[in-house]
């Protein structure tokens, strides 16, 4: 009965979604403030239908209901009560179902928490949100039900994929939609101000919060994600250009470009079209990420393997969603007010910088993630665009990137000069020499490209601080009055400033870990040692241990340095009997100027086993880094002015509603 409530309330939320996608929208059209107050309502209730549905879905997972079709194909009655609750979006069906849920957290949220929002921008975004969400109903109902029985049911399930039972891998696809989702509600407001035909400081003060929240949690699900790759794929890498990859990192970089953009439209009121655009693009490679996962053209690890006739479902709702709001967008747009004007040296002209090395970051990895697919759908043959290609165009749009960000943010507003700037990041250029200095004394020609990165890291670094302290007048001033200032920042700033210096961080982490990388494999009979980066490893022979529902392998492995033991680590190979899988398990010293990463592989013939030793330095630095970019974010989330938004308008009133409405509305 469990089953049937889940499926009945997610019918029952396509219906309010219709409701909530019409009857406002005509409201807002004709000023009717009855029907305007329909949607933040249906917004509310839909939230609750369908968080009702979803945990219908993860009782079943929780008893191992294998009467569902779905529980039956992912999960096992032995798996951990963690995976089988992780198992309930381990699989197509159920994450678009934890996909909707997100989609429809967020519009409750934006009706519960936007008490302050005009109700016409209010009522038209949360249409836009409805229809959006229609559209995933119908296709979940129609090619995708979580809640189709199979019966008779089997006596027990066919398990989760391995690589899939993991802490990280349970936790990473709530982020990643929660991000993915998350610029849905930015692309609902750049609809609805389409509609009523006004963008203005408010608007973007109303769209910054929404669209940091989305950008904190993307961050997370693709720090997650790489984290997994690397301690659980036992290949010792975080990044590989995968075309899965590449579809979480696209509307990342378009979000962060719309994050700086909007920055402009609420300080300069400048931008606007250009920041409307960017809104549909963020959610366009969103949905693309969607697409491609799900419709059977990629083979990846990350991958859901689908029916391709779904995959055309989704197709025909990315154009639908994407192509309107683009058509939209044509007729209106040019009607928007291009605001002020500025100097292309000011702040103004630095953002605007980042925006468009970041979005031609976003087209060369677009095009290098579908160029083979395209070539193969004309009949071209297979090719593959791998990290060389990635590298190539990706490292030199992001060097200038950097550059510009310790820049930036001293230009003052309108007009500036470069003249008046550059001496002050002295200490910045230091710091980039001293870091590269160090490099090529420690690395010497191996370090390569490797010096641009640590230079960059630095004077990144270093200059985010030499803005904080110019904010705060430190050395200037008596140190009391500069503490004083520094209280008195707002939190974005310091928001600003610690997101800042968590890509210096991520950037020298993915530097080092580029290039001073050590792999040796070796064969190896139990007694015998390999030697690594001034480490002796020791293989000193394998056993046999039981897990909850797996059996391994365990390697037993002593680390030494100058003949003094440091560690003993145990890397395994797990076998798992119901899904008949195995998996490797790395063994990873982590320390704060590197990892040392240990597998092994198969035992051969003659009693030796393969064990590959990495010695990755710095790779640490890339999600600490990642972790204080969260940290950044979440300091500005926390900014009183995001969390309000703007005041109500004063200014005119849109034609389309009457003074009567609109005083109601203030």
């Amino acid at each position: 009965m469990t089953v049937e409530l889940g499926h009945f309330a997610l019918i029952l939320a396509l219906t309010i979604a219709l409701l909530q996608g019409t009857l406002p929208l005509r409201g807002a059209a004709r000023g009717d403030v009855r029907a305007m107050a329909v949607a933040p309502a249906a917004a509310v209730v839909q939230a609750v239908l369908v968080a009702v549905s979803f945990g219908c879905l993860v009782a079943a997972y929780v008893v191992s209901d294998f009467s569902v079709l779905n529980v039956a194909l992912n999960s096992h009655s032995s798996k951990p009560l963690i995976y089988k609750v992780a198992g309930a979006w381990g699989n197509h069906e159920g994450s678009m179902l934890l996909w909707v849920l997100i989609l429809a957290l967020f519009g409750g949220a934006v009706a519960v928490f936007g008490g302050n929002l005009p109700l016409g921008l209010k009522a038209r975004a949360l249409a836009v949100q409805a229809w959006i969400a229609a559209g995933f109903y119908l296709f979940i109902l129609i090619t995708s039900n979580p809640f189709a029985r199979l019966l008779p049911p089997p006596a027990d399930g066919k398990g989760l994929n391995p690589l899939l039972q993991d802490p990280g891998l349970a936790l990473h696809p709530p982020f990643l939609y929660l991000g993915y989702v998350g610029f849905s509600m930015a692309f609902s407001f750049a609809v609805a101000a389409l509609i009523e035909g006004r963008v203005d400081a408010g608007w973007a003060r109303w769209v910054r919060p929404w669209t940091l929240a989305a950008w904190v949690f993307l961050t997370i699900g693709i720090a997650l994600g790489s984290w997994w790759a690397y301690y659980e794929l036992g290949w010792g890498g975080w990044w590989f250009w995968d075309p899965v990859e590449n579809a979480s990192l696209l509307p990342w970089l378009a979000g962060t470009a719309l994050l700086h953009s909007a920055v402009v439209v609420e300080k300069r009121d400048a931008l606007k079209g250009w920041t409307i655009f960017l809104a549909i693009i963020t959610f366009a490679l969103s949905l693309l990420g969607t697409f491609l996962v799900r419709s059977g053209v990629l083979t990846s690890v990350h991958a859901f393997a689908t029916d391709p006739e779904r995959g055309v479902f989704i197709l025909a709702l990315l154009v639908i969603i994407i192509g309107g709001s683009l058509v939209l967008f044509a007729w209106r747009g040019p009607s928007l007010e291009g605001g002020g004007l500025f100097q292309p040296v000011s702040r103004e002209g630095a953002l605007l910088l980042n925006n468009l090395l970041l979005t031609t970051a976003a087209a060369a990895v677009l095009l290098g993630t579908l160029y083979p697919l395209l070539l193969e759908a004309m009949g071209g043959g297979k090719v593959s665009v791998g990290p060389p290609f990635f590298n190539a165009v990706f490292l030199p749009l992001m060097a200038p990137l950097v550059v510009a960000m310790a820049v930036g943010p001293l230009l003052p507003w309108k007009r500036g000069a470069l003249a008046a700037v550059l001496p002050r990041l002295w200490v910045a250029a230091v710091a980039a020499a001293a870091a590269t200095a160090l490099a090529l004394a420690l690395l010497g020609d191996a370090a390569g490209i490797g010096l641009l990165g640590f230079g960059l890291a630095a004077w990144l670094f270093a200059g985010t601080l030499t803005e904080v302290a110019a904010r705060i007048q430190l050395f200037a001033v008596p140190l009391r009055v500069s503490l004083r200032r520094a209280a008195g920042l707002p939190r974005a700033a310091w928001g600003m400033t610690v997101a800042h210096a968590g890509l210096a961080i991520a950037i020298a982490g993915m530097t080092g870990a580029a290039i001073g990388k050590t792999e040796v494999i070796r064969a190896l009979a139990p007694g015998e040692t390999v030697a690594a980066a001034g480490l002796t490893i020791r293989f000193d022979g394998l056993s046999q241990v039981a897990g909850g529902n797996y059996e391994a392998i365990q390697g037993r492995l002593t680390v030494k340095r100058q003949g003094e033991p440091v560690a003993v680590m145990t890397p395994e190979r797990r076998i798992y009997p119901v899904e008949g899988r195995e998996t490797t398990e790395a063994a990873i010293r982590s320390r704060p100027w590197g990892d040392l990463y240990l597998v092994i592989g198969t035992t051969e013939a003659d009693g030796r086993t393969v064990v590959r030793v990495y010695v990755n330095p710095l790779v640490p630095w890339i999600w600490t880094g990642a972790l204080v970019m969260v940290v950044g974010g979440a300091i500005s989330l926390a900014d009183r002015r995001l969390r309000l938004g703007a005041p109500a308008r004063r200014a005119t009133v849109p034609a389309t509603i009457p003074v009567a409405t609109a005083r109601s509305e203030g």
